[in-house]
């Protein structure tokens, strides 16, 4: 497979939901520090107002064409519904990507992929500009199938994942213990969004914290993600951004002991493992020093 722009693009950390039917939140959002807004035709936008959102948000993207500082994404409606392709205008705006909801595996990556083939060309727009995302857990029999996005589009962007859905089609009545931390079944479609990002090789993307108001919570749940793996994490209130954005961002120390990592073993070529302050580094450690660098450059 050839090397692909979307996969190419740093790692976002925060990514703010927006309602694509208010020009007053979308402008605003913009100064929340997010590193990406999805501006959002699905959940947050009532269905009869979902004409007139579509053209706001044209009109919105169409004004913003330089997203060097923030990207901008939209979350169109799932692809069994008519919507979705009305919901495809928006591509002449040309956002840096769509996030998928409802999906069901890898295939409806691959559809949607090639709906944006045509579009692109159609709205003369560079092949492969417009990335996908998809919200890979919400429906039961996805959860089987989070192994298959590997290879599945150079458009995939990344994968993320939601619990609110999937608890709704499970028939639960909450997603989380009383200790703030998910129930089984939920930690089980955190755990496998995170594996299959990592298999596809695009970045895991942590859900919401619901409890916009419940900092303290929403730290924990973030920092919680980092150190899974996960290398962002989804918002729902600007006032969430910045929390986010600390949990995702390398601290000094952790950037001065990958700094000593790569040192050692450059200074040590060709060795296999070799010991730094009393403990014995390899591969793996090298690897993550690497990935903590190129973190903390971008940020």
């Amino acid at each position: 497979m050839t090397s692909n722009p979307v996969s190419r693009r740093h790692a976002l950390r925060s990514w703010l939901f927006v309602p694509a039917d208010s020009e007053k939140k979308m402008i605003k959002a913009e100064t929340s520090g997010a590193d990406a807004l999805i501006l959002d035709l699905e959940d947050s936008v009532a269905a009869n107002r979902r004409d007139s959102a579509r053209s706001l948000l044209l009109h919105y993207l169409s004004a913003r064409p330089d997203r060097s500082r923030q990207q901008l994404w939209v979350r169109i409606n799932p692809l069994s519904t008519p919507d979705a392709l009305r919901d495809l205008i928006v591509v002449a705006g040309a956002p840096d990507g769509l996030m998928l909801p409802k999906v069901g595996s890898a295939s409806d990556v691959v559809r949607l992929a090639h709906m944006l083939d045509a579009l692109e060309v159609r709205e003369n727009i560079a092949t492969g500009r417009i990335g996908i995302l998809p919200v890979a857990t919400e429906m039961p029999a996805a959860l089987f199938t989070l192994g298959s996005y590997a290879g599945c589009s150079e458009r995939l962007a990344g994968i993320t994942w939601g619990a609110e859905d999937l608890a709704a089609a499970l028939g639960g009545s909450t997603n989380r213990r009383a200790d703030g931390e998910y129930e089984e079944i939920y930690g089980l479609a955190r755990s496998l969004c995170l594996s299959g990002a990592a298999a596809a090789d695009v970045q895991p993307i942590d859900t919401i914290w619901a409890d916009f108001r419940d900092s303290a919570g929403l730290e924990h749940d973030s920092q919680r993600a980092r150190r899974l793996g996960f290398t962002g994490k989804m918002a729902i209130h600007p006032a969430q951004v910045e929390i986010i954005n600390a949990a995702f961002r390398p601290g000094e120390e952790e950037v001065a002991w990958a700094r000593r990592v790569v040192a050692a073993f450059s200074e040590n070529p060709g060795a296999g493992t070799l010991a730094l302050d009393g403990k014995m580094l390899d591969m793996p450690h090298l690897k993550q020093a690497h990935r903590v660098l190129a973190l903390a450059d971008r940020h």
